[in-house]
């Protein structure tokens, strides 16, 4: 039997304390309220046009969600089962918001885009659909190191594709018609959706109970997935950067599916959705190497590397063989600091701060960012993760560890750890106890996983 750690165990009651109140519109009302600020701030003081225009537009949806909690707060008040204070009603608000928030935007600054406007898309938008077009013309998505250097210098970087190759598929829409809605984040919105409504299947058809599921379990269950979906949409990292970017939200929304694959106990599926993510950016590759460890606790690591490593590999060799040396310049060169450029991710991290402020301040942040990766190592051989809950845990706070070490990050790639903590409450299994406990050969006792 193990007895909990109290200072966990009050940590999470204080959360489920919190995340109850009021059925879950108490953190709801405090969602949207703090979201509507975010927005009118950043339309007011944001450098960036895009996102300007972004904060104008969410700031009246997040109000307009912020009030329509205030009427079902009120309503619960009078009559506590009325169905427009329930799960479902909170999950329409949800929907509603993102469409607000997020689609409006987005859809309002590709038509504008496509009407001329030059300050409607961050160069995130471009660089993907510049890839597509090298992609169907050329056969591979990346320009090679003379062809960067023969670009004018001002324009040097946006020849450079950061990106997997599989990321290319966004752009091709564009490429073949040029109309708003082949506009990339048309597509990562598509991508993005279809995944988190997998996702949700996949939660919603694994048991909440053993034996005979009660109601109390599954709607704890689906209040939690319910959260992780607000975490991975409404929130304001996310909403703004898929409207004006976009590019991270569909590679967020595979991992998040492949955990609830994981979570399902299917593996095949979770190797091939993180591979799927992996073969559009690099930041899924460690999400696909704390799974594949998760799958080797199920005697189903093969099932998993085989589309986590497989995918992935089968994206990079086409660019491989049409051009080495293109691949190597975007992929490796650029990301590593040793491009022709260098790139403008600078977010105020400490890892940034070291290599700016301190004498080798560089070599400095590699060697946190080096440490940080040999902790993580030796903790999943010591205890690998034998659940979907801690597999997402030890990713969540790995990125965000990795995040803030980077010499060169963004502020914007804290979506990741942030909707990955909040989608891990909704991973758990009836049978997550009986799993993440083994038996202590040396000493007879058992102990967490």
């Amino acid at each position: 039997m193990i007895v909990d750690d109290p200072t966990a165990r009050r940590r999470r009651w204080h959360w489920r304390t919190l995340d109850n109140a009021a059925g879950g519109l108490a953190l709801d009302l405090g969602l949207y309220a703090v979201s509507a600020i975010f927005a009118a701030i950043t339309a007011v003081t944001s450098t960036l046009l895009p996102h300007r225009h972004w904060g104008a537009v969410a700031a009246v949806g997040y109000l307009i969600a912020t009030l329509t909690v205030i009427v079902q707060l009120l309503l619960r008040r009078r009559s506590p089962t009325s169905r427009l204070t329930g799960l479902p009603a909170r999950w329409t608000v949800t929907g509603l918001a993102w469409a607000a928030t997020t689609l409006l935007p987005l859809a309002w600054q590709s038509i504008d885009r496509a009407g001329g406007r030059t300050d409607r898309a961050q160069e995130e938008v471009l660089v993907v659909e510049q890839a597509g077009s090298r992609l169907l013309e050329h056969g591979t998505p990346y320009l090679g190191p003379d062809a960067i250097a023969a670009l004018p210098p001002g324009e040097q970087l946006m020849g450079y594709t950061p990106y997997q190759p599989g990321m290319a598929m966004f752009g091709l829409p564009r490429a073949l018609l040029d109309t708003w809605w082949t506009d990339s984040r048309v597509w990562f919105a598509v991508g993005t959706a279809l995944a988190l409504a997998l996702a949700v299947a996949a939660l919603r058809r694994t048991p909440a109970t053993t034996g005979q599921a009660t109601s109390t379990a599954a709607q704890r269950r689906d209040a939690a997935v319910l959260r992780g979906v607000q975490a991975a949409t409404v929130l304001p990292i996310c909403a703004l950067t898929l409207a004006t970017g976009g590019d991270d939200l569909p590679v967020l929304a595979l991992c998040l599916l492949a955990l609830a694959f994981a979570a399902a106990d299917r593996p095949g599926r979770a190797g091939l959705a993180v591979g799927l993510a992996g073969a559009l950016k690099l930041f899924a590759w460690p999400v696909a190497l704390v799974l594949i460890v998760w799958g080797l606790t199920r005697r189903a690591g093969t099932r998993v590397a085989a589309g986590a490593i497989g995918l992935p590999i089968a994206a990079l060799l086409p660019a491989l063989l049409v051009d080495r040396d293109a691949l190597t310049e975007n992929v490796l060169r650029f990301p590593l600091g040793h491009g022709l450029v260098t790139s403008p991710a600078q977010s105020p991290f400490p890892g940034y701060l070291i290599a700016s402020a301190l004498p080798a301040g560089r070599l400095i942040a590699a060697a946190l960012l080096v440490a940080a990766g040999v902790a993580i190592a030796v903790r999943l051989a010591r205890r690998p993760p034998r659940t979907a809950v801690a597999t997402a845990l030890i990713c969540g706070y790995g990125l965000l560890a990795a995040i803030a070490l980077m010499p060169t990050t963004r502020f914007g790639y804290l979506l990741y750890p942030l909707a990955l903590l909040t989608w891990a409450p909704a991973l758990h299994r009836p049978d997550d106890t009986a799993a993440a406990t083994v038996p202590d050969e040396r000493s007879g006792r058992t102990t967490s996983a």
